[in-house]
């Protein structure tokens, strides 16, 4: 069985005393453990059993976690506090599909529980379950509620949001937010199609973790917590600075800083609310920050495999939902979840490698993440991760090894990087546009 790390031992995490390391799965056969490499990696994750392909590593839920602004803002539902999906399957298809007259079948193969969504008394935020608000409420939300149901723009909180969602427009900061995606969303909500900018990062992410810390018992222990995760700006041996630090961003990071110090100021959080604070707890959220996608018209889906049907019935329902999809990639572009981001104290101790050996998944279409193997890994291997998404871990060695090193600090020296050591190094839109060359010439030779 998988190490699983539950909400208690979170809660257990964030009462750690200061001097101490968090290791999770002490004192029992969890199959991983943190060991340090030493400069410049640091720490890494190690199986201490051996995994076949498919197999579950380990299972953790995050210390914090939090929707995209935008994702939000463009009405996909979730849980304010696990992510889970408020709509239903069938809502949610008719939605991005902008049919109000869509239909599913099958209704017991959707998730959702709306007799359980309950909401905050004291503002909007809802949640999947009364679990869930209690939750939220004891660890950040008494901190973070606004206790209004309609908002007040000049609010500190409503101001830092509101700043984060239309900066993240301006073409250069949004590039920062977006890690090199070449993902491309429509950003006018009036042209009729449900698009909004790549998001990978959220400041309210930023926000809960002063607020955990402010409402924290052991204040000092959650401070200690969340500084394992703090990451350096600068990468001195390597004279790489995160492309944050860039004079395009200063102006729009100190107006960040001020709002979120106008905010959340408490002297346990104060060493954060500095401009080098402010800076290294954005690039722990950036570097850290683990994505998390959950939606219920996939679970419908997958649901709908496992039912046993007729042959008939099974060809009408795959055709039913190949149209589905196909309506929804033309009028959603293909963005259907509920998009977030989380800290995860396992997950950030994998290290990076062009060629994975694990990867996470969301089983439950909640925040409760499951790292899965994808091939075969040995006791003492190590397991890593790809900080990079499919498209652009397909990109060149150079590519990759750019992005790499302007939003994780690091040139990457992994056996698939070493063993394209001799590659050339250009861009991989370099190389397109060698291959476009070469098919327009061939084209030529045709005619």
């Amino acid at each position: 069985m998988p190490v699983v790390v539950s909400l208690r031992q979170v809660q257990q995490l964030l009462s750690v005393m200061a001097a101490k390391e968090v290791t999770v799965g002490e004192g029992q056969d969890s199959g991983v453990e943190v060991r340090i490499i030493g400069d410049p990696i640091g720490k890494g994750l190690f199986a201490t059993r051996n995994y076949k392909s498919g197999d579950v590593i380990f299972e953790e839920r995050p210390l914090v976690s939090c929707q995209f602004l935008w994702n939000a803002a463009y009405g996909y539902l979730a849980c304010d506090f696990c992510m889970r999906p408020l709509e239903t399957a069938e809502e949610n298809a008719g939605r991005l599909a902008q049919d109000s007259q869509l239909s599913l079948p099958y209704p017991e193969c959707c998730d959702t529980r709306r007799d359980t969504v309950v909401e905050c008394p004291h503002c909007d935020a809802s949640y999947c379950s009364r679990e869930c608000r209690e939750s939220a409420w004891n660890q950040y939300h008494r901190t973070l509620c606004l206790r209004t149901f309609q908002p007040d723009p000049t609010h500190p909180l409503v101001m830092l949001q509101e700043a984060w969602k239309w900066w993240s427009l301006v073409p250069e900061f949004h590039c920062w937010l977006s890690k090199g995606t070449n993902s491309k969303r429509n950003n006018d909500p009036d042209d009729g199609q449900m698009h909004y900018p790549p998001e990978t990062a959220c400041i309210m992410l930023l926000a809960r973790i002063l607020a955990t810390v402010r409402q924290a018992e052991d204040r000092e222990g959650a401070t200690a917590l969340f500084l394992q995760f703090c990451h350096r700006t600068v990468n001195e041996e390597e004279e790489i600075a995160h492309k944050l630090l860039g004079a395009e961003f200063q102006n729009q990071l100190e107006a960040l800083r001020a709002l979120m110090e106008k905010s959340l100021w408490a002297p346990e959080v104060q060493h954060w609310l500095t401009p080098e604070g402010f800076r290294s707890l954005v690039a722990l959220v950036g570097t850290n920050g683990q994505g998390i996608g959950t939606s219920p018209l996939s679970r419908w889906v997958r649901n709908c495999d496992s039912l046993n049907l007729p042959p008939h019935e099974r060809q009408i329902t795959d055709t039913l939902i190949e149209t589905i999809y196909q309506q929804l990639e033309k009028e959603a572009g293909g963005f259907l979840n509920n998009e977030g981001s989380g800290l995860y104290p396992l997950q950030s101790s994998c290290n990076h490698s062009c060629a994975p050996n694990a990867m996470p998944t969301f089983p439950y279409n909640n925040f409760h993440l499951a790292m899965t193997a994808v091939r075969d890994i040995t006791s003492g291997d190590e397991i890593c991760v790809s900080y990079l998404d499919e498209c652009n871990l397909g990109r060149s060695r150079h590519s990759r090894i750019a992005i790499l090193r302007e939003n994780y600090l690091f040139t990457c020296r992994c056996a698939k990087c070493e063993e394209q050591t001799g590659d050339p190094d250009v861009t991989s839109e370099e190389e397109m546009d060698d291959e476009a060359e070469e098919e327009d010439e061939a084209e030529e030779d045709d005619e």
